[in-house]
C-alpha cells in the first residue's frame, strides 16, 4: 500500500516509511561479498579473509548505507508520485510502535514549496526614480576631485574654518586622569571632514595657532572605545597651525593628473559627465528595483519554508563574521551572532526569491545572452580597457552568472514596470548620491 503524505501545518508533510528487514539484509550480504573479494586482513592474503571477520569491521557501515538508500529510495517514490517539491533535507526518525516483524519503520517529516500564486501586477504601485545631471552636479564633482588634491598652506593668524588643515596637541582627561588614546601632539586633520566628534571641531573652529581652549565633551553611549563610552570628558587643545587648502586650477596638469594623457580639459570634463550619468543611472535603477521589490513583497504573503529561511539567516552570519574578519575584529569566528537577528529579512529575501523565480518562469524572463553581452560592455566602460575586460568575464563562467542574475532581475523589473501603476520620481542628485 502506498504511504500517505501527512499534512502537518502549513508547508510541513510527515510520512511513514516501512523497509524490509530481508531486503536489507541481502543487500548487506550482496556488498560484504564483494568488498570481501578485495579486503585486505591481517593474517590473511587479500581476498581470503572469512566473511565473519569482514562482517565484524565492516557490515555496520555497509549496513548503515543500505538503509538509508532504502529509505531515501522509499521517500523518493512517494514524494515522486505525489508531486512534492521538497525545500531543505528531509528529518528522519525510527519508528518502535506498530512496526511489523520483519520491517524497520521510519517516519520522514520535511517541508514542500509553496504553491505560489502571482499577484496582479496592474494593482501593484510603484515609484520609478528619475534624476538630472546637468552642469552643476559635473561641477561639484569637479570640485569634488580638486579637494582630493588640495595642497595646504600655512597661514598665520587664520581663524580655523571647515576644509583647513588644523594640527594640534590635546590632552583629555575624565575626573581630573588622562585616558588612553586621549593625548596626541602635532595631531592633524581636516575640519569638517567628521573625523572628530562634532564638541571637538566646534571647539576648534574659529581658533588660531598659538591659541589654546579647555572644553567639556560628552561621548556618546555607542562610541568605540568602552573606556570612555558614554562619559563626560574635558579636553585641553593647543593649535600648533592652521594651513588653508589651496585647490589646483583646472587646466592641463590636472587633467594628466586624473588619467587624461593629452591634458585636454574639455575631454576630461566630459568624461566626468559620463562617469556621473553611469553612477546615476545605476542608482536611480537600484532605487526603482527596491521599489518593485516592495511592491511584490508586499503583494504575497505565502508561507515560505523556514528550512530556507534558516539556511539563508546561517548565510547572513556567516558573511557579518567575514566582514568582522576582514575589519579586523578578533574573535570574529567564536562572537556570538543570533541567526535570529536576521530571520526577517531572510524570511523576505527568500519569498522575493520564490516569486521572482515564478515570474520568470510564467513571463520568460531568462536572461538572454545578447542581454548579457550589452551589461557587460556597459560594465567594461568603467575600466581603462573595456576591451579586456569584456573577454574576462565572457571566459570566466562565475562572472557571467552574476551579469545573467543582474540582467534577470533588470527583466524582472522591467516587466513589473509595463504592467503595474508606474509614478515618476524626481530624486534630488545628492539625494541619490547619498552627500546630503
Amino acid at each position: 500500500m502506498q504511504p500517505e503524505v501527512e499534512i502537518l501545518s502549513g508547508l510541513e508533510r510527515r510520512v511513514d516509511l516501512v523497509v524490509s528487514i530481508a531486503d536489507v539484509e541481502k543487500e548487506v550480504q550482496a556488498q560484504l561479498k564483494r568488498v570481501a573479494r578485495t579486503a585486505k586482513v591481517q593474517g590473511f592474503r587479500p581476498g581470503k579473509a572469512p566473511l565473519s571477520i569482514i562482517e565484524r569491521s565492516h557490515g555496520p557501515g555497509i549496513r548503515y548505507d543500505v538503509i538509508n538508500s532504502e529509505v531515501g529510495r522509499s521517500l523518493d517514490k512517494v514524494i515522486g508520485e505525489a508531486k512534492l517539491r521538497v525545500a531543505g533535507t528531509p528529518s528522519l526518525e525510527p519508528k518502535t510502535e506498530g512496526v511489523e516483524e520483519g520491517t524497520m519503520a521510519f517516519s520522514a517529516t520535511f517541508e514542500i514549496y509553496p504553491e505560489i500564486q502571482l499577484p496582479d501586477l496592474s494593482t501593484l504601485e510603484v515609484k520609478r526614480a528619475n534624476v538630472q545631471v546637468g552642469d552643476a552636479e559635473v561641477q561639484r564633482t569637479i570640485d569634488i576631485l580638486r579637494k582630493q588634491r588640495a595642497v595646504y598652506e600655512p597661514r598665520e593668524g587664520r581663524a580655523a574654518q571647515d576644509d583647513d588643515r588644523v594640527t594640534l596637541d590635546f590632552v583629555g582627561t575624565i575626573d581630573g586622569v588622562a585616558f588612553e588614546g586621549g593625548t596626541a601632539e602635532k595631531f592633524p586633520f581636516v575640519l569638517g571632514q567628521g573625523r572628530m566628534l562634532p564638541e571637538f571641531e566646534t571647539a576648534v573652529r574659529g581658533m588660531k595657532a598659538g591659541e589654546t581652549k579647555t572644553f567639556p565633551l560628552q561621548f556618546p553611549e555607542e562610541y568605540g572605545s568602552k573606556e570612555v563610552a558614554g562619559k563626560l570628558a574635558e579636553f585641553k587643545i593647543t593649535v600648533t597651525e592652521v594651513a588653508e587648502a589651496v585647490l589646483p586650477a583646472v587646466d592641463a596638469e590636472f587633467a594628466k593628473s586624473l588619467g587624461q594623457a593629452e591634458g585636454d580639459v574639455e575631454k576630461l570634463v566630459a568624461d566626468v559627465r559620463a562617469n556621473i550619468e553611469r553612477e546615476v543611472k545605476a542608482r536611480a535603477q537600484a532605487r526603482t528595483k527596491g521599489s518593485v521589490m516592495d511592491a511584490l513583497a508586499a503583494a504575497c504573503g505565502f508561507d515560505v519554508p523556514k528550512a530556507l529561511v534558516e539556511s539563508d539567516a546561517q548565510s547572513r552570519v556567516a558573511a557579518a563574521r567575514e566582514e568582522l574578519k576582514q575589519r579586523g575584529v578578533p574573535n570574529a569566528d567564536s562572537m556570538p551572532i543570533p541567526a535570529e537577528a536576521f530571520s526577517a529579512e531572510s524570511e523576505r529575501r527568500v519569498r522575493l526569491g520564490l516569486l521572482v523565480s515564478e515570474l520568470v518562469r510564467s513571463a520568460d524572463l531568462q536572461a538572454k545572452p545578447e542581454q548579457v553581452r550589452a551589461r557587460i560592455e556597459e560594465f567594461a566602460q568603467n575600466y581603462e580597457q573595456p576591451a579586456q575586460v569584456v573577454a574576462y568575464y565572457l571566459s570566466d563562467r562565475q562572472r557571467r552568472a552574476e551579469i545573467e542574475a543582474i540582467v534577470l532581475e533588470d527583466n524582472v523589473v522591467d516587466h513589473v514596470l509595463a504592467h503595474a501603476k508606474v509614478t515618476d520620481e524626481d530624486v534630488a542628485f545628492d539625494e541619490l548620491m547619498g552627500t546630503n
